[in-house]
């Protein structure tokens, strides 16, 4: 590999893993703004979503100048590839780090109610998801790549639970239907953030292995 291509695929990965870190850490922050009610925390949530567009952006221009000057193959291409698909993975976790940071907001309104569902438990295992995964893209790791995706019908059993919970207590409460229908987007945004960390592990195997695991059922079988 010349040295020059060498030097800009490094810089591509350390562009792709300072995006990693700074999502995974506004979805903890959102999270911790939910469990309690921090308001203010919530704001700067939401203030802060530009500088990811900006990362996201430079990042695929990044990648394409990969691409036209140096036509890279085999694993390289691969990595260029699955870089440009995650990327915007990585950019839809941060907007969904908003929009629970958005519902924070509104559910701190109803300071005397309790969430209906086991939000930490859920929240938990989104967060472990989503360290797993910029954990498996920065260390080629295939084998927790495939754990995460195996992971994500936790989620959507937690999500699912938790939709028919919500929906016994709308009847049983019609006073306090916002306050469900705000839990039951939290708990869609949480469900989504487990969704696109699966794709991006998804892109990760196709990194290392050149295999296409998408739409493949139970991808361990």
């Amino acid at each position: 590999m010349p040295r020059h291509m060498e030097r800009e695929l490094n810089s591509l990965r350390k562009k792709i893993q300072e995006l990693g870190s700074i999502i995974e850490k506004r979805v903890e922050c959102a999270v911790e703004s939910i469990m309690k009610k921090d308001i203010e925390l919530a704001k700067k949530i939401i203030e802060a979503d530009k500088e990811i567009d900006q990362r996201e952006v430079e990042v695929e221009e990044e990648c394409l100048k990969i691409l036209a000057l140096h036509q890279p193959v085999a694993i390289d291409l691969r990595f260029i590839i699955a870089v440009l698909k995650l990327n915007n993975d990585l950019e839809r976790i941060g907007d969904l780090a908003v929009n629970l940071a958005e519902r924070a907001i509104v559910l701190a309104e109803y300071s005397n109610e309790a969430i209906s569902f086991d939000f930490p438990s859920m929240a938990q295992k989104v967060k472990t998801m989503l360290k797993n995964t910029l954990k498996a893209l920065m260390d080629m790791d295939v084998k927790l790549a495939y754990h995460v995706c195996a992971s994500d019908d936790e989620v959507d059993d937690m999500h699912r639970q938790m939709y028919a919970t919500i929906k016994n207590r709308i009847s049983s409460n019609v006073a306090l239907t916002d306050f469900y229908t705000c839990q039951l987007s939290t708990s869609r945004c949480l469900e989504r953030i487990a969704d696109h960390a699966t794709n991006i592990c998804e892109d990760v195997i196709y990194m290392i292995e050149g295999n296409i695991v998408r739409h493949r059922g139970n991808i361990f079988g």
